[in-house]
């Protein structure tokens, strides 16, 4: 493929290969047959094939999301700045919390020209009550504060909750923030199905991490169980060794032997696997916007989640499911029982689901918010 001139190079800075093809790979595709000549800078692992495959070109990036060393920083700063140096891109789009940090300070250090940073959830350090991460915080927000919104940048939200508090507490200048809501989702790859397994199965989507209230998963599992309640609690996802809130090994072995719920791993054949469940449930305790619930939207399942960021920008309670206190095990065991209880009230909420993500969250929407905000990001 031709590449065009360098100085329209539009380059993507995500921590993990696994999570741009999850939610950036679409965009990239379209930034691709728009003009720009996109560039990936990522840590590659099972998907470099998808990504070159895709027209873009791919540069590897063995990244530490975990550390915190701040000499293991400054050599990866540096690595960063040699990158940018060389690839010399228009524009950058940095993703989540240490790319956009480390990037942004690179790119004022290159003199890159336009900065998009993208925020997809607060993050370990915002959620977690443990005590380091509670002095560092500060130290964070002042970093965020000097380096998320430099001149000639624009700081995309997936969430309105998310977006109100940045800019009310002077993160973001308030014509900076943009929303555009989470990765969008095919509707057509995902077809509500009628027909489901009996017993009903109850779908969790998520990789094996404390905050996304697995525990609280496993705990409602056991309570519908005393209760007398049949259904099987499925778990989708895999481990993530690299994030602090990452379940241990012997938690999970316990888990597989008590048989309470069913841990499937990592599965790639997410639409059939929705087509067979009966509920959606994702007990978070903050997120961007979950891609798991959008999907779950699409196979017309109701969503049985939290009441908090992300998670209530894609469910409205009573309308396409229910939103429950976080860490809140007997409510979310009563919503799910309710559900259960009432096929009828299933298939409307499932039905609310799918309309909605056609309307306001498919992929199609998603790039094309994107492609406007590199035009309009670029005119300045």
């Amino acid at each position: 493929m031709k590449c065009l001139p360098e100085r329209k190079t539009l380059l993507f800075f995500v921590s993990e290969d696994w999570f741009f093809c999850s939610h950036f790979l679409e965009r990239a595709k379209a930034a691709r047959n728009a003009g720009h000549n996109v560039v990936i800078l990522t840590r590659v692992n099972q998907h470099a094939v998808a990504i070159e495959n895709a027209g873009l070109r791919l540069i590897h990036f063995d990244f530490d999301r975990r550390g915190m060393n701040p000499f293991t920083g400054l050599r990866t700063l540096m690595r960063i700045v040699s990158i940018y140096r060389k690839e010399r891109p228009l524009l950058v789009h940095q993703v989540a919390l240490k790319p956009i940090l480390l990037g942004s300070l690179a790119a004022r250090i290159v003199r890159i020209p336009y900065v998009v940073n993208a925020v997809v959830g607060a993050g370990y350090a915002f959620i977690s009550t443990k005590l380091a991460m509670r002095i560092l915080r500060p130290l964070l927000l002042f970093l965020i504060r000097i380096l998320l919104n430099p001149p000639r940048s624009k700081v995309v939200f997936e969430n309105t909750d998310d977006l109100s508090a940045y800019v009310q507490n002077g993160l973001v200048r308030k014509n900076d923030a943009v929303l555009i809501r989470g990765a969008g989702v095919k509707p057509e790859v995902f077809q509500p199905n009628s027909k489901k397994e009996h017993p009903p199965i109850i779908v969790l989507g998520a990789r094996l991490l404390w905050d996304k209230g697995i525990g609280e998963f496993v705990e409602v599992a056991r309570l519908l169980r005393q209760r007398g309640t049949e259904a099987r609690f499925v778990i989708i996802g895999n481990i993530d060794p690299d994030n602090r809130a990452c379940i241990d090994d012997a938690t999970l072995e316990a888990w597989k032997v008590e048989g309470a719920v069913e841990l499937w791993g990592f599965r790639s054949d997410i639409p059939q696997l929705l087509a067979a469940a009966t509920i959606a449930c994702l007990p978070s305790y903050r997120e961007g916007l979950p891609k798991f619930l959008l999907e779950a939207m699409a196979a017309g399942l109701p969503c049985v989640t939290t009441d908090v960021p992300g998670c209530r920008e894609a469910i409205r309670h009573g309308d396409n499911g229910f939103l429950v206190p976080a860490k809140n095990t007997h409510a979310l065991a009563d919503a799910l029982e309710r559900l259960l209880h009432n096929p009828e009230l299933i298939r409307q909420m499932g039905g609310r689901g799918r309309q909605r993500l056609e309307q306001e969250f498919s992929a199609q929407h998603v790039n094309d918010s994107t492609l406007a905000l590199y035009r309009e990001i670029l005119k300045k």
